[in-house]
């Protein structure tokens, strides 16, 4: 069947609904002219502030950008002649300030980018009645879409399928407890308002109902002003499959394929990949067409993501939301048809028509291959995910050609902050088939560094050389479901050990040929003139408190100019090195084979990461314990940290209180995210160091323990 005989067919088996929708809330304009656009300002911050920048100067716009305080030195901050500083975090949601800003600036449009008020029918209304274009939707379809419970309505009444839940005004805790009682366990708790995973949470059993619920609503307060929620059957087999729709002020509008956003973690999606891997042809084609159906409901113009929740025990899919914006992974999507969305977008907000037909959009997606999209985060995978935040040490990537592209925020030398979302960049790789991609992903992953802040580089690239993950058999709860895989330790071998402390030593030995430089002092054995060996304690680096790593002994004595002699837990070898320090690199010969290791030392601290064969080593050089006393440093060992910047929203325990392994202490906040830390063993609170509001860096001690576990 034809993609035109399938509009037919499905338009005359939902009946009136749709053209009913569509006419009543269609633009009123239809424009016979084409009003190009001669200058935007982007509404929005890091890499899609650059994304739009780069779009935009292709075609000689001219772009207005903005930034807060902590992101004046950011490189879109840094991106173009024109900036305005809106001053504290907040600002960025503040739209009447924008809008007096493009005005002021003498800009005809503002693209809000991926999140903060794209998605916001209030601004997209006051940017039209102040005359500046919205880059996005009309506000009306934002506003019918964008609250989850009317857009399930909406979908209903249009035909397209929902998956069972309550989507009422009664907001009741009690009354929204029976709900999912009625509705069966497992369910899905869900912010009306929500997006980005925030505002979510999953309840496994009844208990669990009320403390999930409070969670839910206080992270959808913070992060959207709003805290009314839907509760939903949760599908415990579901694949997350959306597809990019587009449409224009003529009546046009296109498929532009799917996307398997499946593997994710806290509702948040890490991989993405176009086309959708063990997807029936014939569903395929039926998901592109109820996705057009959603946004034919609404007379929908510009970029926008229609969400289906795939069973894959019964094979149905189910509505899930529609998102009334360009979405983070639109790479994807450009991979696989080639077109600038950005453009598509600025199009259609000039009044032009859609590019592409839907049957040339399909031709082009039978052509160009498969695409997969990893979201490089500055997070920690083995503490469930939480942020990390800190300054980019070293910063390397793979090389960007026509089938591997990074779309980033931030270069070396920049801070991760606490203040906003932790993602670096994308990296987003093409093949002609999801094998070939596959391939190369892992190989670009193998090829990017970065120290200071963790990532979950090593990570994704795990997944991706899983092997249900490369047959394609994938699920939303993936991540959990191969958790013993996925965080399986690795040992580190001996000549990793090595490289550290040959490394260290060449370090400090460059570093005393330049006078003005600082010398941090390392161990010393022996007196007296004679080369005497150096004596490492290195251990592996965890930030897990119920992971501990006994330290390993590395000796080492440089007996010539390129020559080591060194001793590790007995095993003694000599090796040859050389080593670049403008480079920060490390070759060495071992008997057996050639090491080539990148190290970076983090200058206010001992740690210390290493890049090697494509993998990350994160160590720690140990003071020995008589240092420690003799320094008079606090033992921590039974304190629970704040893992990050933060805030404390909620205690849950008093001094006093006997606890135990996994409860509950502290709920707190970085970058609109909470996160819960839980007891990392059995004991008695001795006391709570911080409360509910108080401001706490990373490493600060949140509740501190009685003795504690040897």
């Amino acid at each position: 069947m034809s993609s035109i005989a399938r509009v037919r067919a499905l338009r005359s088996t939902a009946g009136a609904a749709v053209p009913r929708r569509g006419r009543r809330w269609q633009s009123t304009s239809t424009p016979d002219t084409v009003e190009p656009l001669q200058s935007i300002l982007i509404a929005n911050r890091g890499e899609i502030a650059l994304r739009v920048g780069r779009t935009a100067s292709q075609y000689g716009i001219r772009t207005t950008t903005l930034y807060t305080d902590p992101d004046r030195l950011s490189q879109h901050a840094l991106s173009s002649p024109f900036t305005v500083n809106l001053g504290s975090t907040d600002q960025y949601l503040n739209g009447n300030r924008i809008i007096e800003v493009a005005k002021e600036h003498g800009c005809q449009a503002i693209h809000p980018g991926y999140g903060f008020l794209s998605e916001n029918a209030a601004f997209a209304k006051a940017c039209t009645d102040a005359g500046v274009k919205f880059i996005g939707p009309p506000w009306k379809a934002i506003e019918a879409m964008g609250d989850k419970s009317r857009s399930k309505e909406i979908m209903i009444e249009a035909g397209v399928p929902c998956i069972p839940g309550y989507h009422g005004s009664n907001q009741d805790p009690k009354y929204l407890e029976q709900e999912a009682k009625s509705i069966g366990y497992p369910v899905l708790l869900k912010a009306v308002k929500g997006g980005g995973g925030k505002g979510m949470r999953i309840v496994m059993k009844p208990e669990d109902f009320q403390q999930q619920l409070d969670s839910a609503k206080s992270e959808a307060r913070s992060s959207f002003g709003d805290d009314i929620m839907l509760v939903e059957k949760y599908i415990t087999t579901p694949r997350h499959i959306e597809v990019q729709v587009f449409a224009d002020k003529h009546g046009n509008c296109v498929a532009l394929g799917e996307r398997d956003c499946s593997i994710q973690r806290r509702h948040q999606k890490i991989l993405e990949e176009s086309p959708a891997p063990n997807l029936a042809e014939d569903i395929r084609q039926d998901l592109w067409e109820k996705a057009r159906q959603a946004a034919l409901a609404v007379g929908y113009e510009g970029a926008g993501t229609v969400e289906f929740i795939f069973d894959n025990d019964s094979g149905e899919f189910f509505f899930m939301e529609m998102n009334t914006r360009l979405q983070v992974e639109h790479p994807v999507t450009e991979m696989v048809t080639g077109e600038d969305l950005v453009r598509w977008q600025i199009i259609v907000a000039e009044g032009g028509k859609l590019p592409l037909t839907q049957a040339e959009v399909e031709e082009r997606i039978k052509s160009r291959g498969h695409a997969i999209e990893a979201r490089i985060y500055a997070e920690d995978p083995t503490m469930n995910f939480i942020p990390s935040t800190g300054k980019l040490l070293h910063l390397r990537t793979p090389p960007e050609t026509e089938s591997v592209r990074i779309d980033a925020g931030f270069v070396q030398g920049d801070e991760v902050s606490s203040h906003y979302d932790p993602m670096i960049a994308k990296l987003i790789v093409s093949g002609p088939d999801r094998t070939s991609s596959l391939q190369k992903m892992v190989t670009a992953l193998e090829q990017y560094e970065i120290a200071g802040p963790i990532t979950n580089i090593d990570f994704v690239k795990k997944v991706c050389q899983s092997k249900d993950f490369i047959a394609g058999d994938v699920e939303t709860g993936y991540i959990p479901k191969h958790h013993a895989e996925l965080f399986q330790d690795e040992t580190i071998a001996n000549e990793v050990w090595a490289q550290a402390a040959i490394g260290l030593l060449e370090a400090e030995q460059a570093r005393q040929t330049t006078p003005t430089s600082p010398i941090q002092p390392l161990q010393t054995v022996g007196f007296g003139n004679t080369p005497q060996p150096r004596e490492f304690q290195l251990v592996q680096s965890s930030t897990d408190p119920q992971k501990t790593h006994k330290p390993v002994s590395v000796s080492i004595l440089k007996t010539a100019p390129d020559t080591f002699s060194i001793t590790i837990n007995g095993e003694s070898f000599t090796t040859t090195s050389n080593y670049d320090s403008s480079h920060h690199t490390l070759t060495s010969f071992f008997p057996h084979t050639r090491l080539a290791t990148t190290i970076i030392q983090d200058p206010e601290s001992n740690d210390i990461t290493l890049f090697q064969q494509g993998k990350q080593y994160r160590l720690h050089l140990a003071l020995p314990k008589w240092a420690e006393k003799a320094l008079g440093l606090k033992d921590v060992a039974n304190s629970v940290l704040a893992p990050m910047p933060c805030k404390v929203l909620r205690v849950e325990v008093e001094e006093g209180q006997q606890v135990k392994k996994n409860q509950p202490l502290v709920v707190i906040e970085s970058m609109k995210m909470e996160t819960v830390i839980r007891s990392p063993q059995d004991g008695t609170v001795s006391k709570v160091v911080h409360r509910a509001g108080d401001m706490c860096k990373a490493g600060t001690a949140l509740v501190e323990f009685e003795g504690g576990e040897e």
